[in-house]
């Protein structure tokens, strides 16, 4: 499924699992569709199941948006009380459409108490309230971390808790039934050597012919690539290589300081998901990695640099990358509601790039990088480390172990599931007429309290200022009977 075919999808309103390979665009997709609606006068919910995925899609934390914080259980009183609280009430009764991206990191339990609060506050037995749900996400990356000291007493909790690991198996993944949007092109990788082993890997049919292609881009630690940024399974790790390279540069440190302003609480969690720290010390020759996109300047979140010094008058880093010379300003990241700011912070868009983690190395894309996989401790660590790189000749293989190249077993089956899913819904829309789309779409906006603007979505949207909602009682949202084809 192209992304202009899952953005079709999406205006319609249906439930929706967005998902494909690294670098297949979805979350370029959920940014459309968010443009798209806000030009209409709808504004969507962005959330992630962390802080460093919400930072991509510029929204908040699942926790944080739905109340249930850092809860690993819900019962009647905490039902209550999310529920009387007036800012969480509002917002999520203000809500017609929440995304929730990198779903694959966000256990059952937490999906469930995301539903039972939504039907809550919306007094409706609907899934999520009758919210429209957009779940983002590859089950093969990154899994939910399982916290092993629950030993609270299941029979007080208001949500059913399977003994499971990944999000989709929550009874409230199959009350909202999402249909299934499979990205199938790549805008990452563009060597079609590497994009088989990266399949391979993901397909489960790894083998020694596949390893000794990766043999062949094994270094060792003496002759590592001095501009590669370094990619970690632990912080211990990253830190000691970025304390080591700062501290056998000459010159004096320079230090920015993160600055913030709104909700202290929703401060801290950008704080925590940015990828610039809170204080950032730079030298010159610093090696260093923008986590911002901006187009104008021609730097993207991922791209590489190194510190050639600082300017005279404002003092900021001149970063000289492989496009050019960049002064680089401050940066924000914010949290915004209904068209206004809840929380902002600023920083330079920088961070030390000898090394970083490979969890925040999700959802980068990079020309090159130097992995060390031999501590591989997770399913789909090793998949993520070498999807965030382009091509075989970026990729230099310090080491791994025997499970750098594993995906979870119980995901293949399911991904099947998914594929053929996918398959079946484009067939569905395939024999609906472009007026019968359109309809579909027009009856959700304006069951959103939206206005419809006419003619169909192109980039630039977000600039059109909408009209006055009418006062007038909206029609209450309908499912579409397409949505039984999955």
């Amino acid at each position: 499924m192209t992304q202009e075919q899952a953005l079709e999808i999406l205006k319609t309103g249906a439930n929706v699992f967005l998902t494909g390979e690294p670098g297949s665009g979805k979350t370029h997709t959920v940014n459309m569709y968010a443009q798209y609606l806000r030009a209409r006068g709808v504004d969507p919910a962005i959330t992630a199941s962390t802080g460093i995925a919400a930072t991509h899609i510029g929204g908040v934390t699942i926790h944080s948006w739905s109340g249930v914080g850092i809860k690993t259980r819900l019962d009647k009183y905490d039902l209550d009380k999310i529920s009387s609280s007036e800012y969480v009430a509002k917002r999520i009764r203000r809500a017609k459409v929440l995304v929730i991206d990198e779903v694959s990191m966000l256990p059952p339990e937490t999906l469930s108490m995301v539903d039972a609060v939504c039907r809550e506050i919306k007094s409706s037995p609907e899934p999520f309230g009758g919210l429209q749900v957009i779940f983002v996400g590859d089950f093969f990356q990154l899994p939910p971390i399982i916290k092993k000291d629950y030993d609270f007493d299941r029979q007080a909790m208001l949500i059913e808790t399977p003994d499971a690991r990944f999000a989709y198996d929550s009874p409230a993944w199959k009350r909202a039934n999402p249909m299934s949007c499979y990205l199938t092109e790549q805008h990452r990788q563009d060597d079609p050597d590497y994009l088989n082993i990266l399949n391979a890997i993901r397909s489960n049919n790894f083998d020694d012919a596949y390893l000794r292609r990766l043999e062949t881009r094994k270094i060792a630690g003496g002759s590592v690539p001095e501009q590669a940024p370094k990619l970690y399974t632990h912080n211990a790790d990253v830190d000691r290589v970025n304390d080591l390279m700062l501290a056998k540069l000459l010159g004096k440190p320079e230090k920015f300081a993160m600055a913030w302003e709104g909700s202290a609480g929703l401060a801290a969690i950008l704080k925590k998901g940015c990828l610039s720290p809170e204080t950032l010390i730079l030298k010159e020759g610093a090696e260093v990695m923008f986590t911002k996109n901006n187009s104008k300047e021609g730097y993207v979140n991922g791209t590489l640099g190194v510190v050639e010094g600082f300017e005279k008058v404002s003092g900021m880093p001149a970063v000289k990358t492989r496009n050019g010379r960049v002064i680089v300003e401050p940066a924000e990241w914010m949290v915004e509601e209904n068209g206004k700011v809840r929380a902002r912070i600023s920083q330079i868009p920088l961070r030390l790039a000898w090394a970083i983690t490979v969890h925040k190395s999700q959802g980068m894309s990079l020309d090159e990088a130097v992995m060390d996989l031999s501590e591989v401790f997770e399913f789909g660590q090793g998949y993520v480390a070498l999807s965030r790189v382009r091509r075989l000749s970026g990729l230099h293989l310090l080491g791994w172990n025997e499970r750098a190249f594993c995906v979870h077993p119980d995901v293949i089956a399911k991904d099947k599931e998914f594929r053929l899913s996918s398959d079946a819904v484009m067939e569905a829309f395939a024999i609906m007429s472009p007026e019968d789309l359109q309809k579909m779409h027009g009856n959700f906006i304006n069951a959103c309290g939206g206005e419809n603007i006419g003619g169909g979505f192109v980039e630039g949207d977000g600039a059109v200022e909408t009209k006055k909602k009418k006062k007038a009682r909206k029609p209450r949202m309908k499912r579409a009977k397409i949505w039984s084809l999955k």
